[in-house]
């Protein structure tokens, strides 16, 4: 049995049912249906192949070929499978990209429902489990990692409470293995690491060398967006070329993944150098990923950057549509105050002037409602310095929205970035203007979600089930909302 071993709790290690955006439902507490159905519609649990993890969260896989290529004996497993490993383990690594539940989405939910979300029931859960717990008394160092890391400096206490000796924070590649060595050796390991202290360059981020869930793959690194509520713009950008994306995709697909997800900050930016798409490298990087997954979809693109390629989207649209209903991928829109976004992300409408703002929200919604790619759309919620006429802008532009097929989902402000020193803004902070967005939004969103599933599941076995399950999910949070005053028709 391997010394080293890699996991996540059971809200980052599975396939979503291969469609990867139901992982936002670990955002949320369990509504609608019992805990066991939310949790069976949400995330799955992953069937371990002898203890091993067919598939794992990509930046787990990129620590998991670092440590390889450096020499060390390591597996990466689903949580279940510990019990296998607590009598030769010495170092344990986690990733997680919210564990305590303070993230956006998590905190929204948690606030709105008085209860906590199942991404932080399930990762308590899984660090107290017997298993875990005859680890730690086994001596077996604990390094955690991924995007939620910054958790652990809010809420520190948890450091102890769960046994974890060494948090590292942003990107880990130039610092993990020394750390693995000296938890080995047996020395003490800081408390806090800092990875981005030492960003690696394009050639010292290693290739995965075992598949990754859902066939995400990285194309890059860094945004120059500079929106001052995001950490990830501080990061240099790093494109990677043709050919280490391609065999990376390789891998996957020798695994026998047929869907893949191409994943950076703002995937229509690729190859670029400034805030105007590189349309030759867009389509090649659409075309080389299109040849290999027979269904394909993107984790972010920029509004302002569809805009741009209006004239390339239908091509794109043309390239991935052929062997799948529609494509999707996030998007920012996060006010329709023009005097916010000036003040929160003036570069967002890059390569345009930010005030035209709202008009570029609402054509780039066109522009994928034409090409059959579906948004799934973010809104910040008690911003800093917001007014009540920023939420009334706000809401007219959701209003705009509601003939687009699309997901629009307001989250409660989070202090990150450069805002980190505010407050947070939690349910007790709502107004009436805030009642009336959360509304809007809503109603658009149960329309859309309705008609989205009918094609969502299509080519599984056991799509008819799946449908039916979110069908009584939908019905239960209607009744929910309804219970609170909330029309949802």
């Amino acid at each position: 049995m391997a010394e080293i071993v890699l996991t996540a709790d059971r809200t980052m290690m599975s396939d979503y049912h291969g469609r990867e955006f139901l992982g936002f439902g670990a955002t949320s507490p369990a509504v609608g249906v019992p805990e066991f159905i939310f949790s069976w519609l949400f995330f799955p649990k992953m069937k371990g192949l002898n203890g091993v993890a067919p598939q794992a969260p990509y930046g787990l896989r990129k620590i998991e070929a670092k440590l390889m290529e450096d020499g060390f004996d390591v597996v990466t497993i689903p949580p279940h499978s510990i019990g296998k490993y607590t009598d030769d383990m010495k170092v344990m690594l986690i990733t997680g990209h919210d564990y305590l539940g303070l993230g956006p989405p998590s905190t929204t939910f948690a606030s709105l429902l008085k209860k906590e979300p199942m991404n932080a029931v399930s990762f308590k859960r899984f660090m107290t489990s017997p298993d875990m717990r005859k680890a730690k008394k086994n001596g077996v160092r604990v390094i955690v990692g991924g995007p939620g890391t910054w958790q652990f400096k809010v809420r520190e206490s948890y450091l102890e409470k769960f046994g974890i000796d060494c948090v590292v924070e942003g990107e880990a590649e130039n610092v993990i293995s020394n750390l693995v060595k000296r938890a080995l050796e047996g020395e003490e390991l800081p408390k806090f690491v800092n990875g981005d202290d030492y960003y690696p360059t394009v050639d010292e981020i290693p290739e995965i060398k075992n598949p990754s869930i859902n066939g995400l793959v990285e194309i890059g690194r860094g945004c120059p967006k500079g929106c001052s509520f995001c950490s990830v713009t501080r990061k240099p950008i790093r494109w990677y070329p043709l050919e280490k994306i391609r065999r990376e995709i390789e891998v996957n697909v020798r695994s026998g993944i047929k869907v893949g997800i191409l994943h950076s900050d703002d995937v229509f930016l690729y190859g670029s150098k400034s805030f105007i798409p590189n349309e030759n490298k867009i389509f090649d990087l659409i075309s080389l990923a299109s040849s290999h997954y027979s269904k394909l979809a993107l984790s972010h693109v920029s509004l302002a950057s569809v805009v741009y390629l209006k004239n390339l989207m239908p091509v794109l649209a043309d390239t991935i549509l052929s062997s799948q209903p529609f494509w999707g991928a996030e998007v920012g829109i996060e006010t329709g105050s023009v005097r916010l976004a000036e003040i929160i992300m003036k570069n967002k409408a890059r390569p345009f002037d930010v005030s035209r703002w709202p008009e570029l929200v609402g054509e780039a919604f066109g522009i994928m409602h034409d090409c059959r790619m579906i948004p799934a759309a973010t809104l910040i919620v008690g911003l800093p310095e917001e007014t009540e006429e920023d939420i009334l802008k706000t809401i007219e532009l959701v209003e705009n929205l509601r003939d687009y097929r699309s997901l629009i989902v307001p989250l409660f402000f989070v202090p990150l970035g450069l805002l980190k020193k505010n407050d947070w803004f939690l349910a007790r902070d709502i107004r009436e203007e805030h009642i009336e967005l959360l509304k809007i939004c809503l109603k658009h969103d149960m329309r859309w979600a309705k008609d989205i599933t009918r094609e969502y599941f299509d080519g599984m076995w056991y799509s008819p089930i799946l449908k039916m399950g979110f069908k009584l999910f939908f019905r239960g949070v209607e009744r929910l909302f309804r219970k609170y005053g909330i029309p949802v028709q």
